[in-house]
C-alpha cells in the first residue's frame, strides 16, 4: 500500500501468482530471503525495512512495544479497513484532518470513560456497543 503497488503489479514483478503473494502476505507460506530481495527491490526499498518493528532492532524494541502493529495491520487488510481508507482518500486534506481529531477524540472519551471506575460507556447516537 505504501508504495502505490497493486498485488497484480508486484506479483508480476517478482515472478509468482497473485495467489502465492497473497499466501506471503497473510503469513500462510513463509517468503525466501531471495524472495524478500525481489520483493524490496521491485517495490523501491532497502530489505532492511521489512524488520523495521522486529524485536532486537535497538530503537525499534520500544516503538514496537507501544505499537499495536499486528492490530494495525489486520485491520488495514481487511475489506472494512481498506474501504475506509479508499473513502478517507477521497476527502479533501482539511477535512480528512477534521474526521482524524474526531475520532481521536471519540477514541480519547471511550478510553477515559472505560478507565474510570463506576462509569459505564458512553453511546455515540447510532452505534451500539459491541460492534
Amino acid at each position: 500500500m505504501q508504495s502505490d503497488v497493486s498485488q497484480a503489479e508486484l506479483a508480476r514483478s517478482i515472478g509468482v501468482s497473485c495467489q502465492q503473494l497473497q499466501k506471503y502476505e497473510n503469513a500462510r507460506n513463509r517468503v525466501s530471503a531471495s524472495m524478500i530481495y525481489e520483493i524490496g527491490k521491485s517495490l523501491g526499498v532497502p530489505v532492511s525495512r521489512f524488520f523495521e518493528l522486529l524485536p532486537g532492532n535497538g530503537e525499534n524494541d520500544r516503538a514496537a512495544s507501544r505499537l499495536p502493529v499486528d492490530e494495525r495491520i489486520d485491520f488495514i487488510a481487511s475489506a472494512e479497513g481498506r474501504h475506509l481508507i479508499e473513502r478517507l482518500v477521497q476527502l479533501p486534506p482539511r477535512v480528512r484532518v477534521r474526521v482524524s481529531t474526531l475520532i481521536a477524540a471519540m477514541a480519547e472519551e471511550l478510553s477515559a470513560s472505560n478507565t474510570l471506575p463506576g462509569r459505564s460507556r458512553p453511546q455515540i447516537k447510532g452505534i451500539r456497543s459491541g460492534n
